[in-house]
């Protein structure tokens, strides 16, 4: 296997058991450069979905094998939308609403200033019979890293550090995107570890101040490590995940396991298509036919298009 084989579209976990974190590591090219190249999108937009997808596949890759993780942003920027699903256990697809001549005003700005103020939403579908899962973050002029640690902050209240970056590979041969991601959290197996008080008692008298709780050193250990780590370090086609960790943690001691590719892939289909026309009602459906004499559906994840006639519209009375 070549060094950008094992660089490429790979998820790494592992463990430091000395400093009690657990983590993972993301590496993605072919799939995110596929994913901009489907729809021709300008490079901020490039740099703000490659942020997205690996974000979304350090926390997706966490699920049961029929699982969902969708990502989703809504704001008041340039970049007004973001979506990003992963299927496990190894799809990846997304896509982006902007505006153009928003974003060519603003070519020096970053991924948080390019979306601006709104919110995003993670959701978690196990499949089955299990309930859905959605925790909302509100953006307020910041990027993707921030928004993860308010997530874990407030939601899953679990110390999480995250670390994204994304860099267009400039070789003689073509230019292609990479993104990457790091995430470690602070999951110890002491309970007296795990209880850190965060908040005052508020039975004090007035004006004294109570000292809280000192972060664990293990967690402050680990997190300086993780902030050592710079952009490059996470893109560079001739670094490995498992390179990557044994920079950061070969005095600790990190253990990694099995590694999991993912891919690009879109769940469209026609099949799927004809389903969804069909919910419609006969007018309704006669009301989307183009001058061609049927309905074109265009999917946004992959931008595949769909020609459908209105006599392959299932359950429909249209004649």
């Amino acid at each position: 296997m070549s060094e950008a084989d094992m660089t490429s579209d790979v998820i790494l976990p592992f463990s430091v058991e000395a400093l009690d974190v657990r983590g993972r590591a993301v590496r993605l090219s072919q799939s995110f450069d596929t994913i901009v190249r489907l729809h021709q999108y300008p490079p901020q937009v490039c740099r703000a979905i490659g942020e997205g997808l690996a974000l979304t596949a350090l926390l997706g890759s966490a699920l049961k094998l029929d699982g969902r993780f969708q990502l989703q942003t809504k704001t008041e920027g340039a970049i007004s939308q973001i979506v990003v699903d992963y299927d496990a256990p190894d799809r990846l697809r997304a896509y982006a609403r902007y505006d153009a001549a928003r974003l060519a005003d603003q070519s020096n700005a970053t991924t948080a200033e390019l979306m601006g103020k709104g919110h995003l939403g993670l959701t978690i579908d196990q499949g089955g019979d299990m309930s859905r899962y959605q925790g909302i973050v509100v953006l307020d002029g910041e990027g993707f890293e921030a928004a993860a640690h308010h997530y874990f902050a407030q939601s899953e209240q679990i110390p999480t550090v995250i670390r994204l970056a994304v860099a267009e590979n400039i070789s003689p041969h073509a230019a292609t995107w990479r993104a990457g991601g790091l995430m470690v959290q602070f999951l110890p197996h002491s309970e007296d570890r795990r209880r850190q008080r965060d908040l005052a008692p508020g039975d004090h008298p007035d004006g004294v101040t109570v000292a809280l709780d000192t972060e664990d050193d293990a967690w402050a250990e680990a997190r300086a490590l993780v902030g050592t780590v710079e952009d490059h370090e996470l893109v560079d086609p001739l670094l490995t995940n498992e390179h990557l960790l044994y920079r950061l943690f070969h005095e600790r001691g990190a253990t990694v396991y099995e590694s999991q590719s993912v891919r690009q892939a879109c769940r469209c289909s026609r099949p799927s298509v004809l389903a969804m026309l069909g919910r419609f009602s006969p007018q309704e459906c006669q009301d989307m036919v183009e001058s061609d004499g049927k309905i074109g559906i265009t999917c946004e994840f992959c931008s595949t298009r769909y020609d459908v006639a209105l006599s392959e519209i299932p359950a429909s009375d249209i004649s």
